[in-house]
């Protein structure tokens, strides 16, 4: 049994410590919001926040999550609300597919935990790591700047 708290509640998992993170987080535990992108951790869809540090679920093992707190594109807000990163997202209709826009959300909330108010080459930087095959980027980044302020 692998112990971790997700999106602030404990949780027990019952699965090989060599599963991918990612498939703990959708299959065992419903939260379908982190996405499967590379399988690599390349591409930024199934970014969660471990710890606090922005981690590619799907090439980290669930062993790794161990006795740690993850957070989910689901529990960046408590409760009902958005982050405010989620509602700039709407707002600025930021998304086209919003395949990638789980990740996304993910990276920015980091970095306004980090940095609540940065500037765009910032936002920029932090958003490196997330592909976006859509283009929305610009889009985005508006977003990102709009829930700083």
């Amino acid at each position: 049994m692998i112990r971790l708290t997700v999106n602030g509640a404990p949780a027990e998992v019952a699965a090989d410590p060599g599963t991918p993170l990612l498939d703990v987080l959708r299959g065992e535990l419903g939260l379908v919001g982190t996405r499967f992108g590379c399988g690599v951790g390349l591409c930024g869809a199934c970014f969660v926040l471990l710890d606090g540090v922005v981690t590619a679920a799907c090439d980290t093992p669930l062993s790794a999550a161990e006795g740690r707190s993850v957070v989910t594109v689901e529990g960046l807000a408590p409760g009902d609300e958005l982050h405010a990163v989620q509602r700039a997202v709407l707002e600025e209709q930021a998304g086209q597919c919003a395949y990638c826009l789980s990740g996304i959300m993910v990276s920015a909330a980091a970095l306004l935990a980090r940095d609540p108010r940065p500037d765009e080459e910032a936002v920029v930087a932090a958003l490196d790591r997330n592909l976006c095959r859509c283009g929305v980027q610009r889009r985005v980044v508006r977003a990102v700047l709009k829930a700083a302020e």
